[in-house]
C-alpha cells in the first residue's frame, strides 16, 4: 500500500536517477578524455591507476568502462595501481573504525536508564556500570547511571555534554550515546570514588542551542511539505548546537523561489511564537489521531511522545524549546543532492543565523565600496569579472609568448655529443608547470634529446630531466633515477618516469651542481 501511495514519487525518482547517471557518465567521459589526452601528450601507453580510481571513487565511473574507452584510444589501465588505491582506502576506513571494548563492570543492576532530561538539566545519580574503551590508541570510559539528565544521541540529535561532580572531583562528559535501553556517558577518566553519589550537570547553553535547531527542523519539515508536496518525508537528520542538516525525499533540485518560500514559512511560524505542546507516553493510535507524522521504516514502541508547534505535529524523542519565538531567526545555507530522490538542506538558527546574515551584509558593503563607481552592485561585479577575464587572457598570451622565446633560446643552445642533443641550462619560469611544458615541447621538437633544466621558483629550486625514449632504451638512461641523485645537490628529491622526472628541494644555490650531476650520467 505504501509503495502504491508513493507511485508518482517513485516514477520521478527513477527518471531523475536515469538522468543523473547519464550526467555522471558524461562528466566521467570528459574527465577521462582529459586524462587520455595528457597521457598521449606525454607519450604514455598506460593510464595511471590513481586517475582510474579517482574517476571511480569520486565520480562513480566504472573501471571496466575506463578500460574500454582506454583500449579504444590505444591505451591500457594500471589495474594494479587501481587495486592498491582501493585497498588503501579500505585500510583507512578499517583503521578509523578500530575499537577495543572491555567488559562491563556492574555496580548496580538496572535494565534501563531513567531519562530526566526533558524536565531537568541537573540530577543526583549513581554509576550502575562502567567499562574501558580504546579507540585510535586513545582510552575512554563509558559510564551508565541509574538515571540521567543527559540526552543520548538518537533521532539525529547529538548527545549532551557536561560534567559529573562528587567529593570535590569534576569529570567532563564529552559525549552521550544510547545503547539499547541504557544511556552511555563517555568520559576521559574514571572517577576516584565509583560508588559515590554524583551531581550530573548538562551543558545548558549547548543543549539550548541544540533544542533551537531541533525545533527548527520540525518547522522545516512542515514547510517543505507545504511548499513541495506531501511526498516529502524525512530520510535522515543531524541536529547539534551549531547547525541542522535535514535529508528528505524529493525528485529534483529546489528552485531559489522554493527555498525562499520554505524559509519564509519557518520564520513566520517562529514569529507566531507557538508554544510547545507535548504528549508523553500516549498510544500510537492516539498520536495518529492527532495527525502526528511518523518516519517511514522507523520502529516505535507501544507508547510514543508527540511534539506539536502550531500545525507541525511529529512523533519525537528529542529535546525542544518552550516556544518557537526563542529560535529568533532561521536561515538555509545550502541545498544539495545526496542520493537518487533524496535532497539535503543545511541550515542555521538563532544567534548563528544572525551572525551569518550580518556577515553577508558586511561582505555586501565591502563589495559596494570596491565597485562604488557603479550604480548597481551586481553590474559593477560583473564588469570586474569581465575585466579580470580579459586581463587573464592577455597574461596567458604573454606567458605563452615568453615560453616560446625561452624554448627557442634553449634550442639555439643545443650541444651535439656522440649523437645526443644536449640542452642543460638554468631558466626563469613562474611555476613548475611551465618548466614541465617547456620540457615536453622540446621533446617533440628535438630528436635524441637529453634535457636538464633548473629553476628557482618562489625561492625554492626545481629540476626537470627529459630524455628521448629511444635514448632511454639504447643508453639505459632513467630520468627518475637521475633526478633522485641530482636532487641531493638542492637538498631535496623527486621522481617520475624513465623519460621524464622532476625534483624539488630547499637549497637554490645547488642548482648548478644539480645540473652538472645530471649531465654526469652521460659520461
Amino acid at each position: 500500500p505504501e509503495l502504491g501511495a508513493q507511485q508518482a514519487l517513485i516514477e520521478k525518482v527513477v527518471k531523475e536517477e536515469e538522468e543523473s547517471f547519464l550526467r555522471t557518465l558524461d562528466t566521467g567521459i570528459r574527465l577521462l578524455e582529459t586524462i587520455i589526452a595528457k597521457a598521449k601528450k606525454q607519450g604514455l601507453k598506460i593510464i595511471d591507476g590513481k586517475d582510474a580510481f579517482e574517476l571511480y571513487d569520486t565520480f562513480g565511473f566504472p573501471l571496466d568502462l575506463t578500460e574500454l574507452i582506454a583500449r579504444e584510444n590505444g591505451l591500457s589501465v594500471d589495474t594494479g595501481g587501481f587495486e592498491r588505491e582501493m585497498k588503501a582506502q579500505k585500510n583507512r576506513s578499517r583503521n578509523a573504525a578500530e575499537q577495543e571494548t572491555g567488559d562491563w563492570v556492574e555496580l548496580k543492576g538496572i535494565e534501563q536508564t531513567e531519562f530526566l532530561g526533558y524536565d531537568h538539566l541537573e540530577a543526583e545519580v549513581e554509576i550502575a556500570r562502567y567499562r574501558k574503551v580504546v579507540q585510535k590508541k586513545k582510552t575512554f570510559y563509558q559510564l551508565v547511571f541509574d538515571k540521567t539528565p543527559f540526552y543520548g544521541e538518537s533521532g539525529g540529535q547529538v548527545g549532551d555534554t557536561g560534567t559529573i561532580e562528587a567529593n570535590g572531583e569534576t569529570i567532563e562528559v564529552i559525549d552521550t550515546q544510547k545503547e539499547n535501553n541504557l544511556t552511555v556517558h563517555i568520559v576521559n577518566k574514571l572517577p576516584s570514588e565509583l560508588k559515590a553519589k554524583f551531581i550530573a550537570k548538562v551543558n545548558g547553553l549547548k543543549r539550548n542551542n541544540t533544542a533551537n535547531n531541533h525545533t527548527a527542523t520540525h518547522l522545516l519539515h512542515y514547510a517543505l511539505r507545504k511548499v513541495l508536496g506531501t511526498h516529502v518525508e524525512q530520510k535522515g537528520s543531524l541536529v547539534n548546537a551549531d547547525h541542522l542538516r535535514f535529508d528528505f525525499s524529493h525528485f529534483r533540485k529546489m528552485a531559489d523561489e522554493e527555498i525562499e518560500k520554505v524559509e519564509n514559512i519557518v520564520n513566520e511560524n517562529i514569529r507566531k511564537n507557538y508554544p510547545l505542546e507535548e504528549k508523553r507516553g500516549i498510544a500510537m493510535s492516539e498520536a495518529k489521531a492527532m495527525g502526528a507524522m511518523s518516519l517511514f521504516g522507523e520502529k516505535y514502541g507501544d507508547k510514543v511522545r508527540v511534539i506539536r508547534f502550531g500545525d507541525s505535529v511529529e512523533l519525537c524523542g528529542g529535546t525542544h524549546i518552550g516556544a518557537t519565538g526563542q529560535i529568533g531567526l532561521f536561515k538555509i545555507v545550502s541545498e544539495s543532492a545526496i542520493a537518487a530522490g533524496v535532497r539535503r538542506i543545511e541550515a542555521i538558527s538563532a544567534a548563528r543565523a544572525e551572525r551569518y546574515v550580518n556577515d553577508q551584509i558586511k561582505t555586501l558593503k565591502n563589495i559596494k565600496e570596491v565597485v562604488k563607481g557603479s550604480k548597481d552592485i551586481l553590474d559593477g561585479v560583473l564588469n570586474l569579472v569581465k575585466e579580470n577575464s580579459a586581463l587573464s587572457k592577455k597574461v596567458d598570451i604573454f606567458a605563452r609568448e615568453q615560453l616560446k622565446i625561452l624554448k627557442n633560446n634553449l634550442k639555439s643552445k643545443v650541444l651535439l655529443e656522440r649523437g645526443i642533443n644536449i640542452i642543460a641550462d638554468r631558466v626563469e619560469v613562474d611555476n613548475a608547470n611551465a618548466l614541465k611544458d617547456i620540457a615536453f615541447q622540446l621533446k617533440n621538437e628535438v630528436d635524441n634529446l637529453f634535457l636538464v633544466l633548473g629553476a628557482e621558483i618562489n625561492g625554492k629550486p626545481q629540476l626537470a630531466v627529459m630524455i628521448s625514449e629511444n635514448l632511454v632504451k639504447e643508453k639505459n638512461l632513467n630520468a627518475g633515477q637521475i633526478v633522485r641523485e641530482a636532487g641531493r645537490e638542492i637538498k631535496g628529491g623527486g621522481g617520475g618516469q624513465p623519460f621524464f622526472a622532476m625534483a624539488g628541494g630547499k637549497d637554490a644555490e645547488g642548482i648548478s651542481a644539480a645540473i652538472e650531476k645530471a649531465l654526469s650520467f652521460l659520461q
